[in-house]
């Protein structure tokens, strides 16, 4: 998520200004294959609703439109209801004159997790002004009463989280095919100070409330110990809906894979050891010459033993998408273990991966990725032409990292996303 926060926090940048081909006008390009089908893995556009009316006639074949707080999830809902994609073949057709198309996404981001608490433990606000204080003071680092009990007096009312559960579930019954998104961590993101007198006559009305929207930032960040409670509970959910999710993860990448991985304990795919490897090997051809990484590379798929999958609900969801993701190439070796029983993706904008600075690791990352994880998304919170050009630039840069020829590759991110969306 990619809107008001951007200029003070780590991986979040601002995505104003124009894409980087093309802030050079002189470039020389291949035409772009948008009848291949461009699909956005993550965007934010009820962000400005005013954008809405521009999706019909984007080039894109499909935006997978993400909520985050309890501005926008009527938002996502009503305008899912005017775009939807009806299922995968709607999805993967050429748009008619007009026609929008949308996915959309339920869940509750991170930074606004502090208006959640975790009503399934005995840390229970109870409703009163001196339990909300306390709810703030427990999950807040520092805690606001050690500074100014203001500052918390000035929040909103703390909501339950089997509340946001029971209506997150009723979205998802009410669109068969969203998603859950955007959940997730993050370790660099800091409260907005309060609205003041001065300021909140100087916010643009445009924009969905909820957002940072030029204040400045607390000192005050969420624990993390409540975000994974929220995240978690979020997850168990899509796994119970069988739905895929979008996940953040800034800064923190290592306890992110922890406790996404928490919730597969128990229902991870049975591997062979090495050795086991060998045997299997031996007389079947000769590795005398080889690597380890080589041998263990050559058994991948056959090491996993073919076990019949436990029908029903799963407490992990089935697809999982990291978005615009930032860590090194050795996190994308844990998430693609073929122990793991769910199907991780990973995707990339250029607002994040690139106009940062942070490209190198992006693109060693992208290397390191199957042809089939990698998906291209925008990260924008406007539809339209700037969008439409965020993800022709993010898909010819992914495309030139792999070595693919451009319309083979844009061919194959859509592939990528149908497979995440629908499995």
């Amino acid at each position: 998520m990619c809107q008001h926060h951007s200029e003070e926090v780590a991986g979040e940048p601002s995505t104003s200004g124009t894409p980087l081909s093309y802030s050079n006008p002189g470039a020389s390009l291949k035409p772009f294959p948008w009848d291949a089908g461009v699909f956005d893995a993550h965007c934010h556009p009820t962000d400005t609703m005013a954008s809405i009316a521009s999706i019909p006639q984007m080039k894109a074949r499909a935006l997978t439109v993400m909520s985050t707080r309890s501005q926008d999830q009527d938002l996502v809902s009503d305008v899912a209801s005017r775009y939807k994609v009806e299922d995968d073949s709607t999805a993967v057709s050429l748009r008619s004159p007009g026609e929008g198309r949308l996915i959309p996404c339920f869940g509750w981001h991170p930074w606004f997790s502090y208006q959640i608490y975790d009503d399934s433990s005995n840390l229970t606000h109870d409703g009163t002004p001196s339990g909300k204080i306390s709810h703030y003071d427990k999950i807040l680092v520092p805690p606001p009463s050690s500074k100014d009990v203001s500052f918390s007096e000035g929040l909103p009312d703390p909501r339950p989280l089997s509340e946001f559960l029971r209506e997150t579930k009723s979205r998802l019954e009410k669109h068969p095919i969203a998603l859950v998104g955007e959940v997730g961590l993050d370790k660099a993101f800091r409260i907005p100070e309060s609205w003041t007198s001065t300021v909140k006559p100087k916010r643009d009305e445009g924009l969905t409330p909820g957002g940072r929207e030029g204040r400045l930032l607390s000192p005050h960040r969420v624990q993390m110990a409540h975000q994974a409670a929220i995240l978690q509970a979020q997850l168990r959910l899509a796994g119970e809906m069988g739905r895929a999710v979008s996940v953040h993860g800034v800064q923190a990448h290592g306890v992110l894979y922890e406790t996404i991985s928490q919730l597969w304990k128990g229902h991870e795919k049975p591997v062979l050891s090495r050795r086991d490897q060998r045997r299997i090997a031996e007389g079947a051809e000769d590795f005398s010459s080889s690597s380890e990484d080589e041998i263990e590379e050559a058994f991948t798929k056959s090491s996993v033993r073919k076990v019949k999958p436990k029908k029903g609900p799963k407490p992990y969801p089935p697809r999982i998408c990291v978005h615009s993701f930032s860590g090194p190439a050795e996190v994308v070796k844990q998430y693609l273990h073929p122990s793991v029983p769910a199907d991780i993706f990973f995707s990339f904008s250029i607002a994040v991966n690139w106009a940062t600075g942070g490209g190198d690791k992006a693109e060693e990352a992208i290397r390191a990725i199957p042809d089939d994880r990698i998906l291209a998304e925008s990260d924008l919170h406007t539809a339209g032409e700037e969008m439409d050009q965020y993800l022709e630039e993010v898909c010819r840069k992914i495309c030139q990292v792999k070595g693919w020829d451009l319309r083979e590759g844009v061919e194959q991110l859509g592939r990528n996303w149908r497979a995440f969306i629908f499995g």
